[in-house]
């Protein structure tokens, strides 16, 4: 079986680019979020190669799914996904936090293609999200809304009013997934400010919930690209995942939140990355 009719192959290797790539990206930069990246790639390499439907030569493109980055620090996942995806040249990552780039260090729907809106200040995707699978209900459009969120990010209030309100509307074009790494900046989320049981939570809010581990592509793509019709809800994806899955000395450690890999670093991760 080639690649090309194999989605799971093709999915595995685009998030390994994907990692090495935004590695090298925030190692040039010395600034970045390499951590809850690499927690998401896993999760935006499925959506972007296995189940969304979109034309990079279209950006607003009316039937396009629409993918919302809440958690809009973890730009290394999001700016590598959107160039492998056809949306911009590979040079452009080059310029990754430089001054006057159109790469920030959150992502701005002004600047580039295929980005839905700007975020950054945790709690407001999710928002977004709700209203744009309210435009799509009414207008009885048949693209879906996918959000990632942080699970850290699940702390803010406005999370809850927009599971309400799509809980209440039924909103079976919309899809939420929460990168559960269980780690924020500084420590774990649960010595933070405590989310379990986040599943029965959600559930609570009449969502359909499934749990999976976040770095198992065939079971995401499984979940992800099951079509929503008829369900009658919401689906809400927690995804266990690992921060700074793939590189031995990043994962599960709270301070690759933002942490910058000095040259030693770097070149034991792109031995690693393979």
């Amino acid at each position: 079986m080639t690649v090309e009719n194999d989605p799971v192959t093709l999915i595995r290797e685009k998030a390994l680019w994907m990692r090495r790539t935004a590695f090298r990206m925030v190692h040039k930069a010395q600034l970045g979020h390499p951590g809850g990246d690499f927690s998401a790639i896993d999760v935006m390499a499925t959506l972007y190669f296995g189940v969304m439907n979109y034309d990079p030569s279209r950006p607003d493109w009316a039937e396009r799914d629409r993918f919302i980055m809440s958690k809009g620090h973890a730009t290394g996942a999001l700016y590598t996904a959107l160039c492998a995806a056809g949306y911009y040249p590979e040079d452009w990552l080059e310029t990754y936090m430089q001054p006057k780039s159109l790469l920030n260090g959150h992502p701005n729907r002004n600047y580039l293609p295929g980005i839905e809106t700007n975020t950054g200040p945790l709690g407001h995707g999710f928002p977004v999200a709700l209203g744009i699978a309210i435009a799509g209900q009414i207008s009885g459009a048949d693209y879906r809304t996918f959000v990632l969120t942080g699970d850290g990010e699940q702390q803010e209030g406005s999370n809850w009013e927009a599971a309400m309100t799509a809980g209440h509307r039924k909103l079976e074009n919309l899809t939420l997934i929460i990168d559960r790494n269980r780690l924020q900046q500084g420590q774990g989320t649960e010595q933070t400010a405590g989310l379990d049981p986040l599943d029965d939570k959600y559930r609570a809010f009449g969502f359909h919930v499934e749990m999976v581990d976040g770095h198992d592509v065939a079971a995401l793509l499984g979940l992800l690209s099951a079509s929503p019709k008829g369900r009658g809800k919401p689906l809400c994806i927690i995804a266990n995942t690992v921060k700074g899955k793939g590189v031995s000395f990043m994962e599960n450690q709270a301070s690759w939140h933002h942490g910058v890999p000095n040259a030693e670093q770097f070149a034991k991760a792109m031995e690693e990355l393979v």
